[in-house]
C-alpha cells in the first residue's frame, strides 16, 4: 500500500502518523499497568488467553539459519476455519479442516525501522516437504500441492515449514488469525475506514460499497479482505490488494484510537486480540508480545513495502498459479540478504482493484528513498484463468 502515500507528504505530518503508531506499539505495554491496577488478575487473563504452539519441538534443527544481525521474518496466517463462530462469519460447511487463507511472510529488517511484506496465493503450487503434525504423526512430502494446504494436512508446524521451503527464509515466529478473532479485533479498535473508487457488490463475501470512503464494522472489513467477485478481474491476486489496503487502514486506526488514554479500552482490545490469536510458543505471552510492539514501533506505513509473489498461472493447471522465475528466486535471496525488494518485482505488481484508475508502472520512490510497489501492473497470467482460482 506504499504506493498509495504521498511522495510529497509534510514532514510534520510524517512524524505525527510515527508518533501515532508509536503509541499504538506501546499499547500492549501500557497492558501491564492496567494489569496491575486489577491486582494482576488483567494479565493472567491475557496470559491465559493465547494460544501457543512449540514449533520447536515440531520442526527439529533442520531449518534455515537464523538472521544474525537482527533482522527476523514472522509468518502471518488467516485461517478459514469453519469451527465455532467462524461458520457464520465464512459461510460454507465446516468440514473439520483448515487451511491458511491469508498468507504473509513479513521481514523485518535488521534496523527495525522497514519491512517487507510478502503476500503467498493460496492457490500457488508448491514442493511441500514432509512434516511432523501435533499428534506427533507425519504429514509426508508432496511435489505441486497447493501452499495453503499445508497448513490443512499438518497445522502451523507444517505451514511454517513450507513457508521456509519455498523461501529459503527462517521464520522466526508465526501468528495465525481466524475469520471470527479479525471481526472481533476490528470492532474493538473501533471499526477501520477503506476507499474505494469503485462499487464493490459481491454476492460470496456479501459486501456491497459505493465508491467513496466507507468506516467498516468488524463484519464488513472481514468481507473486504476476502472479496473478489464483482470487482477488478475476480482473481486472488485483487483479493490480496485488498488486503494490503486493510493492513494500511489498521494501522492508520491503530494511531487514532487514543488507546493509552482509555485503560477499559485498551483492555478490551488486548483481551479480544489475545484471544483471536495463536502463536509460536516465543510469542504466547503478554511480555513477549510486549517487546515485539517495543521492537517495531517505529515502523510507520511510508516504512512498508507490501507485495505479491511473482506468480503465473500453471501449465498443467490454470486453475492454480506457479512462482514466476528469476523474479522469485531474486525476491527471497533480497530478503534472505536483509535487503529492500527489488524493482523488478515491485515494477510487477497486480492492480488493486478497488482503484478505477491505476498510477504509471513505475516504482516511484517513497519519503525513505526506497521504490515503492507499483499497483499498475497485470498479473502474468490472463484474466480469465485468474477468474478461475476458487473461493
Amino acid at each position: 500500500m506504499a504506493d498509495q502515500q504521498k511522495d510529497q507528504q509534510p514532514i510534520s505530518s510524517r512524524r505525527a502518523g510515527r508518533r501515532g503508531l508509536r503509541i499504538a506499539g506501546l499499547s500492549l505495554a501500557a497492558v501491564l499497568l492496567v494489569a496491575a491496577g486489577f491486582g494482576g488478575f488483567a494479565y493472567w487473563k491475557l496470559n491465559h488467553n493465547i494460544t501457543s504452539v512449540d514449533l520447536n519441538s515440531l520442526l527439529g534443527s533442520a531449518r534455515p539459519p537464523a538472521s544474525t544481525n537482527g533482522a527476523f521474518n514472522i509468518l502471518l496466517l488467516g485461517s478459514d476455519s469453519r469451527a465455532g463462530a467462524n461458520q457464520r462469519k465464512g459461510g460454507g460447511a465446516n468440514d473439520g479442516t483448515a487451511r491458511s487463507d491469508t498468507a504473509m511472510v513479513v521481514h523485518v529488517e535488521h534496523d527495525h525501522r522497514h519491512a517487507s511484506v510478502v503476500s503467498i496465493p493460496r492457490d500457488a503450487l508448491v514442493d511441500r516437504p514432509a512434516c511432523t503434525k501435533a499428534d506427533g504423526s507425519t504429514a509426508p512430502a508432496v511435489a505441486g500441492a497447493m501452499f495453503n494446504s499445508a497448513f490443512e494436512v499438518g497445522g502451523a508446524a507444517c505451514a511454517v515449514k513450507t513457508a521456509e521451503s519455498v523461501t529459503g527464509l527462517r521464520m522466526d515466529h508465526f501468528v495465525e488469525i481466524d475469520f471470527a478473532g479479525f471481526a472481533s479485533f476490528i470492532d474493538s479498535i473501533g471499526g477501520v475506514d477503506v476507499t474505494t473508487t469503485v462499487d464493490i457488490n459481491d454476492p460470496q463475501s456479501r459486501l456491497k460499497l459505493t465508491h467513496g470512503t466507507h468506516h467498516l464494522s468488524g463484519d464488513q472489513a472481514l468481507a473486504f479482505v476476502r472479496t473478489r467477485h464483482g470487482i477488478g478481474d475476480g482473481s486472488d491476486l485483487g483479493r490480496i490488494e485488498l488486503q494490503h489496503q486493510m493492513l494500511k487502514s489498521i494501522l492508520e486506526q491503530a494511531r487514532s484510537v487514543g488507546l493509552l488514554g482509555n485503560p477499559v479500552k485498551l483492555f478490551k482490545v488486548a483481551d479480544t486480540l489475545t484471544r483471536s490469536i495463536t502463536a509460536d510458543t516465543d510469542l504466547a505471552s503478554v511480555n513477549d508480545l510486549v517487546g515485539l510492539s517495543q521492537t517495531l514501533k517505529a515502523i510507520g506505513p511510508d516504512d512498508l513495502t507490501l507485495v505479491t509473489l511473482p506468480v503465473h498461472y500453471a501449465p498443467t493447471d490454470p486453475n492454480r498459479v506457479v512462482a514466476t522465475q528469476p523474479q522469485a528466486a531474486r525476491l527471497w535471496e533480497a530478503l534472505k540478504s536483509d535487503r529492500p525488494v527489488p524493482k523488478d518485482v515491485l515494477r510487477q505488481q497486480p492492480a488493486n482493484p478497488a482503484d478505477a484508475a491505476h498510477p504509471s508502472t513505475s516504482a516511484a520512490p517513497g519519503p525513505s528513498g526506497r521504490a515503492r510497489p507499483s499497483a499498475a501492473a497485470r498479473p502474468s497470467a490472463s484474466a480469465a484463468a485468474w477468474a478461475v482460482l476458487h473461493r
